[in-house]
């Protein structure tokens, strides 16, 4: 079933919001990748739809998820977003965490081939009131992900 980009991202947050894995793999491609900042990189269908279920859901509830100012090349869609929860993490249960950043889309016959975010991660850290010493470990991890890129060594 091909969608436009708008109706992709109502089908996306639909699925996050309502917890349904199976709906939101089936949003990507079969080799399709979801990309998550603090989760880290889930491929194809099944391990994306672990993920919605396993990991955002074991540690949150209450989801709102919205897509703001969508963009749309065909192959590549961005959008801005604001997403927050209910955290579900034993010594901050029940608080409100907020997040807001910027959805990299990558498309293929209108499914998701691709899907990672940028987003205000630091803000996040201190939310969920990590550890100082394990949030240094996150962010040194998140900081080698992001040198790996491609485009980097002229930089050095």
């Amino acid at each position: 079933m091909s969608r436009t980009f708008s109706e992709l991202l109502d089908a996306f947050t639909a699925a996050v919001h309502q917890g349904d894995g199976a709906a939101f793999g089936a949003l990507f491609t079969e080799d399709g990748v979801y990309d998550d900042v603090f989760y880290g990189v889930f491929k194809g269908r099944k391990a994306i739809a672990s993920m919605l279920e396993d990991y955002f859901h074991r540690d949150g509830e209450n989801f709102i998820w919205r897509m703001y100012e969508p963009m749309d090349s065909g192959a590549i869609g961005y959008a801005r977003w604001l997403f927050s929860y209910d955290c579900k993490l034993p010594h901050i249960r029940g608080k409100r965490i907020f997040m807001d950043g910027v959805g990299l889309f990558q498309l293929r016959d209108g499914q998701i081939a691709r899907y990672e975010d940028a987003a205000r991660t630091a803000e996040l850290l201190h939310q969920v009131e990590m550890p100082d010493d394990k949030r240094l470990k996150v962010v040194g991890r998140m900081l080698a992900r992001q040198m790996a890129n491609p485009g980097w060594d002229e930089h050095q």
